[in-house]
């Protein structure tokens, strides 16, 4: 019975062929939308600019997701940690204190981890209403610190003179968002595997346990708290990665990256791509992204309205209807692909003893 649920799990853990389409596909993406094959479609003239934002923004959303898809911990302050992350790598460019691009992307994220880690015992407490007050407070008293030591932050006018390094030394940063892509693109992918294979080991399972029954969980052994913390902290280190991943790539942070619409944003990410599987926040982010920009271009001042109504539209059609179409036409996609996929041979299972 033991080996079956292992097998199990670990069928469930490997890479599948949709898997393998989507992150060529965003590999693909640095090609086909870097402005090299622009005489043959406007479409596919240089996009990197806005393929950077989804990828930093995808990123930040798996960090949500990492809490509130398998931990059931919904916050409204998220903005905290990707804020921290952002001035971390700001104030570590400007004055020179780490000239790298990425150690100074691992040092905002430990420091937002730090912050995630302090904080997450207070978020343990109480209901989700209580979790969704803490974590926004949390977040406005990130904001006003920030707002009250302009000589450090730069206050309401920003972090302005913020000089980024070239990556590793050799590759830098260009206007036209080349270099910055294919740097989050890399960021985003690295931490994706590493999260996957968290929600996919024996502590994410646990985590899914708590989520469903918290009190069964911890009747059976599962130190509910701990593994609480564990991920929350892990969450606050994606989302300071995140957050620092706009600094570099924009030169600039200011107290917006601590705003409410930050956090709100993200959740219209993954109300849009779902929760509870990894490919939700990018896929959420990509659309949102895509979305904004194609609306802004049409109605800039009306943008958030049609946003807020393809929302509405979202919640009153029903995420289980919309499941059920797109999940059809990933059955024939998969099904395509494994008629064209060589056939393993077939195992041939041992004869039982005494037969």
């Amino acid at each position: 019975m033991m080996e079956q649920v292992s097998h199990y799990f670990a069928t469930r853990a490997r890479w599948g062929m949709m898997e393998y389409a989507f992150w060529l596909a965003a590999l693909a993406s640095i090609f086909m939308f870097g402005g090299y094959w622009s005489d043959i479609s406007p479409v596919f003239g240089n996009r990197h600019l806005i393929l950077t934002e989804i990828a930093w923004l995808a990123l930040f959303a798996l960090s949500l997701d990492l809490i509130l898809g398998y931990a059931g911990i919904i916050s409204l302050g998220h903005a905290a940690f990707f804020g921290l992350g952002s001035y971390v790598a700001a104030l570590l460019a400007k004055h020179g204190i780490i000239n790298e691009p990425v150690l100074a992307l691992a040092v905002s994220g430990l420091a937002a981890a730090v912050l995630g880690f302090a904080t997450s015992f207070l978020v343990l407490r109480g209901s989700d209403l209580a979790r969704l007050m803490v974590t926004l407070g949390v977040a406005l008293i990130m904001r006003e610190i920030a707002n009250q030591i302009p000589d450090v932050t730069g206050g309401a006018d920003g972090l302005q003179g913020v000089t980024i390094g070239p990556i590793l030394g050799i590759f830098a940063f260009d206007i036209f968002g080349h270099v910055a892509y294919v740097y989050c693109l890399i960021v985003l992918f690295v931490l994706f595997v590493i999260a996957r294979r968290i929600v996919y080991s024996p502590f994410g399972l646990s985590l899914r346990a708590v989520k469903g029954n918290a009190l069964r969980s911890a009747l059976i052994g599962i130190s509910v708290d701990a593994r609480l913390v564990a991920i929350y902290t892990v969450a606050a280190f994606y989302a300071g990665v995140a957050g620092a991943l706009l600094a570099q790539t924009t030169a600039f942070a200011s107290l917006d990256v601590f705003s409410f619409e930050r956090s709100a944003d993200l959740l219209l990410v993954l109300i849009i791509g779902g929760t509870g599987y990894l490919y939700g926040g990018l896929i959420g982010a990509a659309i949102f992204k895509l979305m904004q920009d194609w609306i802004a271009n049409l109605t800039p001042q009306y943008w958030q309205f049609w946003i807020g109504l393809v929302l509405v539209l979202i919640v009153l059609v029903g995420r289980d209807r919309i499941t059920l179409a797109t999940g059809i036409v990933r059955a024939l996609a998969a099904r395509a692909i494994h008629m064209l996929a060589p056939r393993a041979a077939p195992i041939v299972a041992p004869p039982a003893k005494g037969h």
